[in-house]
């Protein structure tokens, strides 16, 4: 029997060999080169991590860094390199999500499978 953690690293080779991962890549080293687009990237991921942080540790988001955050997204975009980005994203985490289904499908199967067979009460 194959050691599940196995396939889960040859997985993760085999995402960063695909096409999908090279696209995103490619179009991340592109916004590096945009010095605007970068900077407001940047700024965007680290308030995202501050709000993910606050939720975390119980603290509450204040809509202060609701609309900061709003902010930056809106002026991001507006950004060619940040929008070629997050469409090569897209594509990728559809495909990642279309492995988790794939993935799970056992769980689901055990319990359709049991449903099925368990008796009904009167």
């Amino acid at each position: 029997m194959a050691n599940i953690y196995d396939t889960a690293n040859q997985m993760a080779q085999d995402l960063k060999a695909s096409q999908q991962f090279q696209e995103v890549q490619k179009a991340y080293d592109l916004l590096k080169l945009d010095a605007m687009g970068w900077a407001l990237f940047q700024q965007f991921q680290s308030k995202q991590a501050e709000l993910q942080q606050k939720q975390a540790s119980g603290q509450e988001v204040t809509q202060d860094d609701i609309t900061a955050i709003q902010d930056l997204g809106n002026k991001m975009q507006n950004i060619q390199p940040v929008q070629d980005l997050m469409a090569k994203e897209q594509i990728l985490f559809n495909m990642m999500d279309e492995l988790n289904r794939v993935i799970a499908q056992p769980i689901v199967d055990l319990y359709q499978t049991n449903d099925q067979s368990t008796p009904a009460k009167d």
